[in-house]
């Protein structure tokens, strides 16, 4: 094809070009601004709740890392201890005791049926999942030379959570994510391109000056200046919500969260399995119930420690058995 042939090519297609350009300079001045704003808005609240899901996570966690602890410091060494039993034990607690305001608030109410937050979040259920979960992940743990893999097993527990890791349990979290962290870079390209536009809009414009007419020519440079000047707004505006979406990213990073609440989990996995003996399954124990009354099991664990001392302080030989611990009274005290 000669440059002849070109040229009467792009004669013919010269009102389809420019109708692009004017449709496409439209659109820049009148929605892309907008747009922009609208897909800041909408990635700074999907991160919120991203991280605030995600966050759920790590605050059990922590609850059970703190019960863990106090385990292991405040119980002497013992002997025969099984592994999945005290986990099970320690995870049933930690469940409950966060739970029990809520069951106060169910004995209270006749009509109260879910909180707000495990309405839109299912905190609760995600809690529950983690209990089962976890214990169907070391259930079947032998004690050997080598070490189970607790960071897989920690992983596993938290990967797999299908409240903890959906918005509203219902939208995958892990590809939102990975669109907003993306998107900081895809508003600074959508106000480079409303520059562009803008200047593709105004460039035709110089074609039309007349040299010999000075007013003229002057307005026709004020009018491309002006335009020049508002193009440039959208990519300051692109670059101004792109710096303030990577800094909500910066602070409020979920993948930061994740592994933190991965290593917790694996260091309180670490160190129980470290204090127990062996990993063995009692035949009668009972499966963990989510649906059960915080208070009714939180108030059977507080007996059954109970009767643990009681049988502990006769089997010592301090007290005779069959009698049980009361505390004096006012007038033996006097």
């Amino acid at each position: 094809m000669n440059e002849q042939a070109v040229v009467e090519q792009v004669v013919a297609n010269k009102p389809l070009i420019e109708g692009f350009i004017t449709g496409a300079a439209l659109f820049a001045k009148e929605l892309l601004l907008p747009s922009l704003v609208f897909l800041f808005i909408l990635g700074a609240a999907l991160r919120v709740l991203i991280f605030y899901t995600v966050k759920r996570s790590e605050w059990f966690a922590k609850e059970l890392d703190k019960r863990i602890n106090t385990f292991i410091e405040s119980e002497r060494p013992k002997s025969g201890l099984s592994f999945y039993v005290l986990m099970k034990e320690l995870l049933e607690r930690t469940y409950y005791e966060l739970f029990e305001v809520r069951g106060i608030m169910r004995r209270r109410k006749l009509d109260y049926v879910m909180a707000p937050s495990d309405r839109f979040f299912m905190i609760q259920a995600g809690a529950a999942f983690l209990v089962k979960h976890s214990l169907k992940q070391i259930r079947f743990l032998r004690y050997g030379e080598e070490r189970p893999k607790f960071l897989a097993i920690s992983k596993a527990v938290f990967q797999n959570n299908p409240c903890f890791n959906r918005i509203f349990a219902v939208v995958p979290a892990a590809p939102v994510n990975e669109m907003i962290n993306i998107l900081p870079g895809l508003l600074i390209i959508g106000g480079i391109f409303g520059t562009f536009l803008g200047i593709m809009k105004a460039l035709p414009e110089l074609g039309g000056m007349n040299l010999s007419d000075a007013e003229g020519t002057k307005l026709v440079m004020d009018t491309f200046l002006l335009r020049i000047s508002f193009s440039m707004g959208a990519s300051v505006t692109g670059i101004f919500l792109s710096v303030m979406l990577t800094t909500l990213n910066a602070f409020m990073s979920p993948e930061r969260v994740f592994a933190s609440v991965v290593n917790r989990f694996e260091l309180a996995l670490e160190l129980l399995w470290q204090a127990c003996d062996n990993n063995q399954l009692p035949e009668n124990l009972p499966k963990f119930d989510e649906n059960r009354d915080p208070i009714a099991a939180l108030a059977e664990y507080a007996v059954q420690q109970e009767l643990a001392k009681q049988e502990k302080l006769e089997d010592d030989g301090s007290r005779p058995k069959g009698t049980v611990e009361t505390k004096p009274k006012k007038e033996d005290a006097a």
